[in-house]
């Protein structure tokens, strides 16, 4: 995945709402992409099921599924983003899912941010195959 990343955006220096605003682009964006390399649907139908695995419920199972596999560091970072305090409050799921989702998010900014392009493509897999 290609960035535009300059030396300002480094991630251990970021707030972890920070990195999940970013994990949030980066995720979104991994799951579009699968979707359109599954064969062409009608958009319509492709947002239905990006919605189904982008939202905070979703995130939260395939953050759990994830945990075992992940390092001190990415732990840590996960960590840091769940136990960060959002403004928002979730629509669609409970306050501990959006907790373990802004934790992904925060994980997916911060390997982003790293240049980490294969473990970032090594964990999406793992949540494809949990689906």
């Amino acid at each position: 995945m290609s960035k535009l990343i300059n030396e300002k955006s480094n991630p251990k220096q970021l707030s972890p709402l920070t990195l999940a605003f970013v994990g949030d682009g980066v995720y979104d964006l991994f799951v579009r992409q699968f979707l359109v390399d599954k064969g062409q649907r009608p958009v319509g139908e492709l947002n239905k099921i990006k919605v189904d695995l982008v939202n905070c419920k979703s995130q939260a199972i395939f953050a759990k599924n994830l945990l075992p596999l992940l390092t001190e560091e990415e732990l840590s970072v996960y960590k840091r983003g769940r136990n960060a305090s959002p403004k928002c409050t979730p629509k669609n799921g409970t306050v501990s899912d959006y907790h373990s989702a802004t934790g992904l998010e925060a994980l997916f900014g911060y390997l982003y941010l790293s240049g980490e392009d294969d473990r970032l493509e090594q964990l999406f897999s793992e949540i494809i195959k949990s689906l």
